[in-house]
């Protein structure tokens, strides 16, 4: 085997493969902190190796070059803008349990998240829970992969991205703060109207010691609300999924 020959396989091998590692590596599920990191480059290996006779790598190019070092940087950021775009509807969704859990008391119950690392309510870890399970349910795992394989034709490895692209994904990330509120507005409506009655009976009666039974009852209350309102949160939950595929492939 010739050296050019070797060079030239893996420059045909490297290009998508970057694309696809920066997807796994911020994508809901799959880049998951609490999947090892060695599952997640044999699973982008093995993807690659389908797609590398199906994508048109750029000819010419040294991969050791600055020109190949460029064009290996932006494969891995076109990968983290799909996962950063479909990681807004996780996203939403945590913000709204911590809406929730914060108006029905439980802000101080918190737990670390094993996906992503980090403290958040116990409310917003049942609620992603629902999520991923329903993620799982709409096949939205296959959709995510597919749409990484469309975006070889959408964003040919040869082109470069523009300035453009980083405001779209900004603009994209208001998408995440309206959904949270349209998931957590009907139970915090409903806790806020339940402490409005409190405070009256309260102003009303000042000897009634209100606030005795006001916590444990709009805790239950929360919970009720929220097992009344989730088939609604994962609607929303997926017509924001829907929504950020059809920008991602808008996008590039």
């Amino acid at each position: 085997m010739q050296f050019a020959y070797i060079i030239n396989y893996l420059s045909d091998f490297m290009w998508p493969f970057a694309r696809i590692t920066g997807l796994f590596l911020i994508a809901p599920l799959i880049g998951s902190s609490y999947i090892p990191v060695y599952i997640k480059l044999m699973v982008a290996a093995a993807i690659t190796i389908f797609l590398v006779p199906l994508v048109e790598s750029p000819s010419g190019v040294d991969p050791l070059s600055w020109q190949g070092i460029t064009l290996l940087m932006q494969q891995l950021m076109i990968g983290l803008i799909i996962g950063l775009i479909m990681q807004v509807a996780f996203s939403a969704i945590t913000i709204a349990g911590e809406n929730i859990a914060l108006t029905m008391g439980l802000g101080f119950a918190s737990m670390t998240d094993p996906a992503n690392g980090v403290t958040i309510p116990v409310v917003s870890q049942i609620m992603t829970v629902f999520a991923s399970l329903y993620f799982l349910a709409l096949n939205g795992h296959i959709a995510l992969i597919q749409l990484l394989i469309d975006s070889f034709s959408l964003q040919p490895i040869h082109s470069f991205l523009s300035l453009d692209t980083a405001f779209a994904v900004a603009e994209w990330g208001a998408r995440m703060f309206i959904g949270a509120l349209l998931v957590s507005i009907p139970a915090v409506t409903a806790l806020l109207v339940v402490n409005i009655a409190m405070g009256l009976m309260t102003r009303v009666a000042p000897q009634m010691n209100i606030f005795s039974v006001g916590f444990p009852l709009t805790m239950m209350l929360g919970f009720i609300a929220i097992a009344v309102t989730i088939p609604m949160a994962m609607r929303i939950f997926q017509n924001i999924l829907e929504d950020s595929i059809e920008y991602a492939s808008l996008l590039f």
